[in-house]
């Protein structure tokens, strides 16, 4: 098993993604719901859950659960798409962000080599 290594760049990168992907997920409820058509307690559901999970994995970015929890908010927001369709490009954009953010910190803090 690979050892993962946390550091305070993919801490702060992280949590900033994730925070705005948390007010993002927060604001497709209404979309879902006017736009959309959808039920206003499964646009609920799963936009304001969505939103708790961004912000329970930015609270776990001091572990490698946190990014694992974080990968998997990429997933769901992508897979948000089918509700609001809007979703499937913002949440490829959240996910290449997610990806850049882990991988630019730790190359610049010297964790892994060129």
């Amino acid at each position: 098993m690979m050892n993962f290594q946390v550091t305070p760049g993919m801490r702060r990168l992280g949590a900033s993604v994730l925070g705005m992907e948390a007010i993002v997920a927060g604001l497709t409820t209404p979309v879902a719901i006017s736009v959309g058509g959808v039920a206003p307690a499964l646009a609920a559901t799963v936009g304001l859950g969505l939103a708790v999970l961004c912000v329970v994995a930015a609270g776990l970015l001091k572990r490698p659960i946190g990014y694992i929890l974080g990968s998997a908010v990429q997933v769901l927001a992508i897979c948000m798409g089918f509700l609001v369709s809007t979703m499937f490009f913002l949440g490829a954009i959240f996910a290449a962000l997610w990806i850049t953010a882990i991988f630019v910190a730790r190359r610049v803090e010297g964790v892994t080599s060129r």
